[in-house]
């Protein structure tokens, strides 16, 4: 699902390449010549990306709960395939580039949802229905570089195919609403409408077929001015351009449905979407989210293939919708297979700067065992790392140089720096092939303090009962969560 707003990326948890040096020219390079990554694109370094994975994977558990199963979609496709569920406006956004093979223009993935229509409609996902599919993924889409927002922004995201009724509406705004609070996210407003009301009044009005459009976007856009200005240069009637105005500012709760229905007049392409909304967010108070929800029905989502209820979701403190969705059961239609269908997408950019995660250094980032050996055990290392790892411990290995005397005090330094539970030295002076040395007993200790004689600290032990405690660990941890 499309997310419209601009917003800043990740921030400092994503960085770009220092600026790269060139033979100077006479003229001071620009900051895009210079530069090693291109504008919009950064990388995620790894605290950050241990945190967007676990967002990601506790959204696509948590949806897979209800019955979504992922599906993995191409990085880019065909323009001439994938342009039916395009608007003309993403089009010219999206990144293009010819197929070497074929000589047919490709374009890196601008939305999921249309990738997914068109899976469908092919045949690809076979002929039962209804269809319940997730995915996680990166849409691209050119940016001005003032913009506020990257240009590879990652999402995750469910689609139901094959209903239509108020129960589809609700599961998946209610899924949308129940991933949030998964993830920790307690407090967040889902904005509720229906680009059929809205419609229906620019349609009632007279306005112009260009008119009507750029009414559209500049209700998607909640640009009143922009408007007001496009009213003011069409020939419909004053009570017409009033209507239209106070629609984009009703909402609220039960009071909206009700002005709805007086604006409304009784005109059943007006009544009737109105009745659907009604239902929808009856269902969804009576499964306990009435505290989440706001009426708005001059909600009116950007992308122009949604044509029933729409929503978006706000917290406090982000400028822009962490996510929404909506109906668009005219899309597949696009692709030669009419399916009504709803679904939703979440921006893991901003949910990553509204969710709180744990502080850098807790456990759940530490190292179980760090397995040192000299480089002349390198064999021995690798095969104790092996029989570690089996026992579904974090390890990591590492060989050392320098003289016999040093190996100790250095795994103990290597292990303190990153804070590894434990030390294993293998391959010491004097020790045989299922013996090793272990450091377990300085955890807590600061990285750099002086701990004396590292020796004190360890103790020899078989590998066979290194195994067995290993074992016995990862057991009472699983107990104690």
């Amino acid at each position: 699902m499309r997310v419209n707003p601009r917003a800043p990326s990740i921030g400092s948890a994503m960085v770009s390449a220092p600026p790269k040096r060139r033979p100077s020219s006479g003229q001071a390079p620009s900051f895009r010549e210079r530069s090693l990554v291109p504008v919009g694109m950064a990388t995620i370094l790894p605290h950050a990306a241990k945190q967007v994975r676990r967002l990601e994977e506790q959204l696509l558990a948590h949806v897979n709960g209800w019955g979504y199963e992922e599906i993995i979609l191409p990085t880019f496709e065909y323009l001439d395939v994938l342009a039916p569920g395009l608007e003309p406006e993403l089009i010219e956004h999206c990144y293009q580039f010819v197929d070497r093979t074929t000589g047919r223009t490709l374009l890196l993935r601008p939305d999921a949802t249309a990738q997914i229509a068109r899976t469908v409609a092919m045949g690809l996902t076979g002929a039962t229905l209804p269809l319940r599919l997730s995915y996680r993924t990166s849409v691209f889409r050119y940016e001005r570089e003032h913009a506020g927002r990257g240009r590879e922004i990652f999402q995750v995201g469910a689609e139901l195919i094959g209903l239509d009724d108020v129960t589809s509406d609700s599961e998946v705004i209610g899924l949308m609403i129940e991933c949030l609070h998964t993830i920790g996210l307690q407090s967040f407003t889902v904005s509720l409408g229906h680009v059929g009301f809205i419609k229906g009044l620019l349609m009632r009005s007279g306005l112009s077929a260009q008119g009507q459009k750029l009414a559209e976007q500049a209700a998607a856009r909640k640009d009143l001015p922009r408007l007001e200005e496009v009213l003011a240069h069409e020939r419909i009637s004053k009570k017409a351009a009033r209507t239209i105005r106070e629609a984009p500012e009703l909402y609220g709760q039960d009071e909206v449905l009700t002005r709805g229905r007086v604006l409304a007049a009784g005109d059943p392409a007006l009544a009737a979407p109105l009745e659907r909304l009604a239902q929808v967010y009856h269902l969804l108070c009576a499964a306990g989210h009435r505290d989440s929800l706001l009426l708005d029905l001059g909600e009116f989502r950007g992308f122009d293939y949604y044509d029933g209820v729409v929503f978006d979701v706000f917290a406090e403190g982000m400028g822009a919708e962490l996510g929404g969705g909506g109906r668009y059961d005219h899309l597949i239609g696009r692709f030669g297979r009419p399916l009504p269908s709803t679904g939703f997408g979440l921006d893991i950019d901003r949910l990553f700067r509204t969710v709180e995660f744990p502080e850098e250094g807790s456990v759940s980032g530490r190292v179980d065992y760090l397995v040192v050996a000299p480089r002349r055990a390198t064999r021995l290392l690798m095969a104790v790392a092996a029989q570690l790892r089996r026992t579904r411990s974090r390890v990591v290995q590492q060989t050392v140089k320098g003289s016999d005397a040093a190996l100790v005090s250095t795994a103990v330094t290597a292990g303190l720096a990153q804070q590894a539970a434990a030390v294993v030295v293998v391959g010491a002076p004097g020790m045989g092939h299922d013996e090793v040395l272990i450091f377990d007993r300085f955890a807590a200790r600061i990285p750099g303090r002086q701990f004396g004689n590292p020796s004190r600290l360890s103790r020899k032990m078989g590998l066979a009962d290194l195994v067995a405690s290993a074992r016995r660990s990862r057991r009472q941890g699983k107990e104690r969560s």
